[in-house]
Parts: C-alpha cells; sequence; structure tokens
C-alpha cells in the first residue's frame, strides 16, 4: 500500500467498529453542506443515512471557481452518529462524512468536487461552491471622525455604517456600541496611535451584540466583551485582565476574528499552581486570556500570557455551536493548565501552527463531540503534563505534524480517547519529570498511552526519550525495545528520535522551571525525521525531500510567523505578496 493510499484508508478505519448484526451497509446519500467558511478554511459535511459497517470513504478535490487544476483535499472523517457520554447535557451529531480544506485565499469562491465510494453500495459524486469570508478591514472611503475621551460616547450613538472614528490618547472608562455597521462598510473604532504610553485606554469594552464593528489598536484594562457581537473584529489590541477577550456564555458570538491582540494576566509558572487544582485546596489557577464560544469564529496571530488557559473554547452548558472555529499562528506562552482548550468542539475545529511554551497542558480536547478536531503542525516547548489532553471520551481528533519535547513522558495521553488518528508526529520525552503540584509528568517514556483502544489508529511518528532507553506503553501493553514497540503495535512506521533531531542546539528543558524561551526546532539534515512522513492531501503536498518530513516544520520551508503581525499584513495582504 502507497503511502498516499495509506492515509486515506485510515481515515475509513479509524471509524470501523464492531456493529452487530448486518444492518442497513449500503450508503444513502443525504444533503452536502459547506457551513461556517472562516477567512481561510472551508467545511464539508455530507449527510448520509446506512453505512452501517462504517466503510464509505469520501475523496476530495477543490479549485477556485471558474477553472484551473483540481487540487487533492483531505479526505473526509466518516464519522458514525453517536452522542456525548460524559457531558452534563446531551450532545448528538449526525451520522455523516465531514472535513475542511485548508489554507485558502481569503474572499474567493472555490468549487469542491466530492466522490463517494462504498463497497456496499451508493457510490455518488457532487460538485458543490463554497466562498471563504474576507478579512475585516475599514470601508476604504470612510468618514474618519476625529473623537476625545469626552464626546466618544455620544459620537458612537450617532455613528452610520463605514464611519471611522480615530481616538486620541486619553482614558475612556467603560464603553458599550450600540450601532452595526454593515457588510462590507464596519463602524471602526481605533486609537490614533499618537501616545504610546497612554494610547486609548479603556476599563472594559462591549461590543454590546452589534454587527460589522472592529476595535482596532486600543489599550483595554479589563475585559473586551463579544457576547452576541456578529462578523466583529479584534485587532491589535492589547488586553490586560483576568478574563481578556471573552464572549463565555450562550449564544457566544459568531464570525468574528481577534487577530493580531497582546493579551496578558498574572499567573506564575510555578509548580504548585499548575494543573486545575491546588494540592493545598482550591483551583490551582486562574483567568483565561481569549475565550469564546459560538461558529464561525477565527483566533490568530496573538500573544497570549499568563493565564490559567491561553485560548479556550467554552464546556458544557456554557456552549454553543462550536463548529468551524479556527485557532492559527498564536504565540501562546505560560498557561498554567491548558495552552489551547479546544473542549467540546463539535465538528471542523482547526487549530493549526501555533507556538505553546511553558504549558502545563499543551492542547485539549475534554471531549471531542464527533469531530473532526484538527490539531495540525503546532509547536510545544516545555510542556509538563500532556501535549494532548484526549479526555471524557472524546472523538474525532486528527494530530497530524506536531511537534513535541517536554520532561517526562514524551508521546502522553493519559486519557481514554477513541477515534483518534495520529500521523506524522514528533515528540521528545526525557528527564525532569515527576510531581508538579497535584499532578505528574511520567518518568521518562517515549509513549505512555495505556488507555488507547483498537479505535485509535497512530502511525508515522518519531518518538523517543532523550537521557533514556526507549520505553512504550500502548494500551496497557509494555515494550521495552522500540523494535518491539513497532512490531506490536499500529507504529509500523515510526522512528526513534532525540534532541539531535534539531538543527540548532536545542536544550532540553529539564528543570522545567522556571520559564524557558521558545526555541528553535527545525530540524537537521538527514536526522531520523527527514522524509519519514506519509503524504495526507491538502496537508503536506508542499515537501521538499522524498517524502514529508515528521513535526511541525518541513526541512528547507518556511517558519510560520506566531504572534502579532506588523500593521497591514494579514491573509489577505499574504496572498498577495505571495
Amino acid at each position: 500500500m502507497s503511502r498516499l493510499v495509506s492515509i486515506i484508508a485510515a481515515l475509513c478505519t479509524v471509524v470501523l467498529c464492531s456493529a452487530s448484526g448486518y444492518g442497513d451497509n449500503r450508503t444513502v446519500p443525504g444533503e452536502v453542506t459547506t457551513p461556517f467558511p472562516t477567512i481561510t478554511n472551508l467545511a464539508v459535511e455530507w449527510q448520509l443515512e446506512g453505512d452501517d459497517d462504517e466503510d464509505g470513504r469520501v475523496r476530495v478535490w477543490y479549485r477556485q471557481a471558474g477553472g484551473g487544476e483540481w487540487t487533492e483535499g483531505m479526505p473526509l472523517l466518516r464519522i458514525p452518529a453517536g452522542k456525548g457520554r460524559t457531558t452534563q447535557r446531551p450532545f448528538h451529531w449526525e451520522n455523516r462524512h465531514s472535513g475542511s480544506l485548508f489554507d485558502l485565499k481569503p474572499d474567493t469562491e472555490y468549487e469542491i468536487k466530492l466522490q463517494l465510494r462504498d463497497p456496499d453500495g451508493g457510490d455518488a459524486e457532487q460538485t458543490v461552491t463554497a466562498r471563504t469570508r474576507a478579512v475585516p478591514r475599514p470601508a476604504p472611503d470612510g468618514r474618519v471622525i476625529k473623537v476625545n475621551a469626552r464626546n466618544l460616547r455620544d459620537s458612537l450613538l450617532l455613528a452610520m455604517p463605514g464611519d471611522i472614528f480615530e481616538l486620541a490618547p486619553g482614558y475612556y472608562g467603560h464603553v458599550t456600541v450600540r450601532r452595526s455597521g454593515q457588510p462590507g462598510r464596519p463602524i471602526v473604532i481605533r486609537s490614533d496611535r499618537s501616545h504610546e504610553v497612554i494610547n486609548s485606554t479603556f476599563d472594559s469594552f462591549d461590543f454590546g451584540g452589534q454587527r460589522y464593528v472592529i476595535l482596532d489598536g486600543v489599550t483595554v484594562n479589563g475585559s473586551v466583551n463579544l457576547l452576541r457581537a456578529r462578523e466583529c473584529a479584534v485587532r491589535h489590541c492589547t488586553v490586560n485582565a483576568k478574563y481578556g477577550i471573552i464572549a463565555k456564555s450562550p449564544p457566544g458570538c459568531t464570525n468574528c476574528y481577534v487577530a493580531d491582540n497582546i493579551v496578558t494576566y498574572v499567573m506564575p509558572w510555578v509548580p504548585m499552581g499548575m494543573g486545575a487544582g491546588m494540592i493545598t485546596g482550591g483551583s490551582g489557577c486562574v483567568g483565561e486570556g481569549i475565550q469564546l464560544t459560538g461558529p464561525g469564529n477565527v483566533i490568530c496571530y496573538n500573544r497570549v500570557k499568563g493565564y490559567r488557559d491561553c485560548i479556550s473554547f467554552m464546556e458544557d452548558l456554557g456552549t454553543h455551536r462550536q463548529v468551524c472555529i479556527d485557532v492559527y499562528n498564536n504565540d501562546v506562552y505560560v498557561g498554567a493548565d491548558d495552552g489551547i482548550e479546544a473542549d467540546f468542539a463539535q465538528g471542523n475545529c482547526r487549530i493549526m501552527r501555533n507556538r505553546i511554551t511553558n504549558c502545563f497542558m499543551a492542547m485539549t480536547s475534554q471531549p471531542g463531540l464527533g469531530g473532526p478536531t484538527y490539531f495540525i503542525r503546532n509547536v510545544m516547548y516545555n510542556i509538563i503534563d500532556c501535549p494532548y489532553k484526549l479526555s471524557r471520551d472524546t472523538k474525532g481528533d486528527i494530530i497530524l505534524h506536531n511537534t513535541v519535547v517536554k520532561v517526562g513522558d514524551g508521546f502522553r495521553v493519559v486519557h481514554n480517547p477513541t477515534r483518534a488518528l495520529f500521523r506524522n508526529n514528533l515528540m521528545i520525552g526525557g528527564p525532569g519529570g515527576g510531581r508538579f503540584g497535584r499532578y505528574g509528568s511520567g518518568e521518562g517514556w517515549a509513549v505512555w498511552f495505556p488507555r488507547t483502544g483498537h479505535l485509535c489508529d497512530m502511525d508515522y511518528d518519531g518518538v523517543g526519550a532523550h537521557g533514556f532507553d526507549f520505553k512504550a506503553n500502548v494500551g496497557g501493553e509494555k515494550y521495552m525495545s522500540f523494535a518491539a514497540f513497532r512490531e506490536a503495535t499500529t507504529e509500523k512506521h515510526a522512528v526513534q528520535v532525540d534532541m539531535d533531531v534539531f538543527a540548532a542546539d536545542v536544550p532540553f528543558p529539564d528543570p522545567a522551571v522556571p520559564e524557558r524561551k521558545p526555541q528553535d526546532l527545525r530540524l537537521r539534515p538527514g536526522s531520523a525525521a527527514v522524509d519519514a512522513g506519509v503524504i495526507i492531501p491538502g496537508i503536506n503536498s508542499g515537501f521538499s525531500g522524498k517524502s514529508p518530513d515528521l513535526g511541525a516544520l518541513e526541512l528547507g520551508g518556511p517558519v510560520p510567523h506566531y504572534g502579532p503581525r506588523p500593521r497591514g499584513v494579514d491573509e489577505q495582504s499574504q496572498w498577495e505578496q505571495d
């Protein structure tokens, strides 16, 4: 089987289950939808009936509308109907194929061709169109209105679509917006940036549930509240607050854009304060940097530091339709509990190209509600417990091309995910493990995944433990050599790695405290991680060698930009530059 074919088969195999009886194995295709397009990604869902044996597959091709060559995307994930088993209220999802197209051009219409094949019958093909969203920008002919702390509130009451309010330096207190803009003509509230220290400073800012409003370049020493907002943006702001940029109760916000901000709180990087609970009782840490619920939101290029959870979705009763949420290119630093908490994701949430440093848990899915929830090309350094917290019977997590360097166990998953897919990851553990407050980091096993089941699929990963002999625990079975691990598990194409896979002299993060700086985790030519991956359409087609490399950073490829971009740079301008 070729490496390309193997990933297509895996996306089917990872969902196969021991269904009793014969049932209706033939697929009856239903409606195709493309819900909640974001700026650079599109979701595709194909509802179905039947296919009780879950062996149907859908391949995907796409192109910009109007012609040109087709590009193959990642196959859709086969998702059987189900419900959450560990949640306070029932979460149900339908029988379907579902997946995403990644890194598309903003404000562009795409043709998407789908090919469904089921050995039991029901083959079908469909072509649909969908359009990515535009980056929120001021209207080119917007009326610029100079305001100050005395007249901003009165001026906002008279705001018209397209107006640009340019704020003088000063202290503006608490402000709530009462007017909406229109598509292509947002109301813009921006600092004139004429004083670096005082700036245009608020005690809090509330979007008031409005639509098409942009907040740009101000300082907020309190929360920025997006509750009930739609098609709004927070850009280039500095937020200092226990709860930074938030929409943390239903209905949350919809299709909002949170980009290029600096969001900061005061949680320290000390063992006693790591994790959800403190050894002396109560919470181990507090504060949420960017915390949103609602569909279609984009959280990108922010720098978030010093929180319990730096970037997070809502959980259980606090959730509202957490689908098609993008979290990419953020610089996350000091998350005393979770770096990026993608909990209760309900389909096509995408966690990509983030840099996560000094976090207790790097990324979480507790639970994913059917999936797919994508974790792609994230760089994690100095993580304590798990790089991936996959708990509460999470389903549908797709974990591709991530790089992990952490104390204790490397590929460490202590919970009970099902239907999870791992490919092309690079994960290194080592010394410095043990207890951190109430919790542990493992003792230096290369792989510690004792509760994996037969529905999880792992292969083409690089694993190792710096300074230790190889040991692995998969599904409760222990393997004391790398050869035994490869022979007995699904990791038939795994490679053993150590810190010498990196081109730079990267220090292993022992001790994990105090804080450590982010590191250059690009690969060394000729190392075990180079050319060791599997081809995944739509994810790694731009590889430079014989096959894709392991980890987040392809040898010779560009290093992503993490955190705020210079003014004038956004997804649209990056496409225009390329």
